[in-house]
């Protein structure tokens, strides 16, 4: 089991630590509906360090992440950051990741933490017809990153105190390499898994320690906490963002799952599954991923029956909770065709009971 720069940050708050995708993560410090509610009025911060970190390089760098990835790369500039998804050849998802450019030959991309490995032997595998050498042009530098993730509407006021180059007016998903906490070459991107606004910091493991003691000493006056990974879940859910495991897999496509917006179709652009994934675009699919709420009180789980009004199986469920601030039960579902719509009366079996929902738009909540 590894342990992030952060650990011993983590025990002297207290906080419950589980096993998480190889790491001793935190899930929660105070209670996941207290965490929830100060990252989305005040701020909190996130281990993140976990997730895994590929650098790209080279003359064909574009070119390579052009084919790997859904979205269009040329779209990027220096600065910008790019969601993004893996095809796996066979119209699944390997996994959904972010890309970051530095310049036409420099990339990163950072990928989930349970896919570290299948995705790096994934990017290997691509890389030789692009001429990329593996330890040159790829690099898995995921053990030497530490990460946090500082959230919520006071974060970059709060984060503005450790920095002198401006931060505050970034644009969403862009990033800068600048001096932060007295820290040289810091990775700061106003990124995040929460809906809520905010930052991720990248820093070397050695710089671990100093830059959570700075975080957390900028916030005070804000009302800063730490999170643990379970707040981060029904964050994430509130905003109807996917959970990699849960809403997409290996056997979900993204146009099922609701991701055409990263899936680029123009000319300059040859990707894996590109010809099945437009089939699926102009065609139809079968069953697509939707957000629902609860109208009878019970709280949806994955893997729990979706039903119609006569008791037919229609779909199920892949991700669920009782939002936080909603104090309503909320999911997400593949649903098949015909019940799409919004406002559309569904039927989710808990218990034994099947209780009354209905199709909404996502995200759930949006203050």
């Amino acid at each position: 089991m590894k342990n992030t720069a952060f650990t011993n940050f983590h025990l002297e708050a207290g906080a419950k630590m589980v096993p998480f995708a190889g790491y001793n993560m935190p899930v929660e410090y105070t209670g996941i509906n207290d965490e929830h509610i100060t990252v989305r009025e005040k701020v909190g911060v996130f281990d993140v360090s976990h997730m895994g970190e590929f650098h790209v390089t080279g003359p064909a760098a574009t070119d390579y992440l052009q084919y790997i990835t859904s979205n269009d790369v040329s779209a990027l500039f220096d600065g910008k950051i790019q969601y993004s998804c893996f095809p796996n050849g066979q119209g699944g998802i390997v996994d959904d990741l972010l890309v970051y450019r530095f310049s036409p030959e420099k990339y990163l991309l950072v990928v989930n933490a349970a896919n570290i490995d299948k995705d790096w032997n994934w990017c290997v595998k691509n890389a030789g017809k692009f001429g990329l050498k593996t330890g040159k042009d790829l690099i898995n530098a995921s053990d030497e990153i530490a990460q946090l993730a500082v959230q919520g509407p006071m974060a970059l006021k709060a984060m503005q105190k450790l920095t002198k180059k401006p931060v505050t007016g970034m644009e969403y998903y862009t990033f800068k390499e600048i001096e932060f906490a007295d820290i040289e070459n810091v990775l700061f991107s106003t990124t995040g898994y929460t809906g809520a606004g905010g930052c991720e910091i990248y820093v070397k493991n050695e710089d671990g320690p100093k830059l959570w003691n700075a975080v957390f000493e900028a916030g005070k006056d804000f009302g800063i906490r730490p999170i643990g990974l379970g707040a981060r879940d029904t964050l994430r859910l509130e905003m109807g963002f996917c959970l990699y495991g849960n809403d997409i897999n290996d056997k979900t496509s993204p146009i099922e799952a609701g991701l055409g917006w990263i899936t680029k179709f123009t000319d300059s652009k040859n990707f894996i599954d590109k010809a099945l994934l437009l089939k699926q675009k102009n065609e139809g699919t079968d069953r697509r991923l939707k957000g629902f709420v609860m109208i009878e009180r019970g709280i949806p789980r994955q893997h729990y029956e979706v039903v119609d009004a006569n008791g037919n199986i229609i779909g199920e469920v892949t991700s669920g909770t009782m939002s936080p601030m909603l104090k309503q039960g909320i999911g997400i579902a593949y649903l098949a065709k015909g019940f799409w719509k919004p406002d559309t009366e569904i039927f989710i079996r808990i218990r034994n009971k099947d209780l009354k929902a209905k199709v909404v738009n996502m995200p759930f909540y949006n203050k």
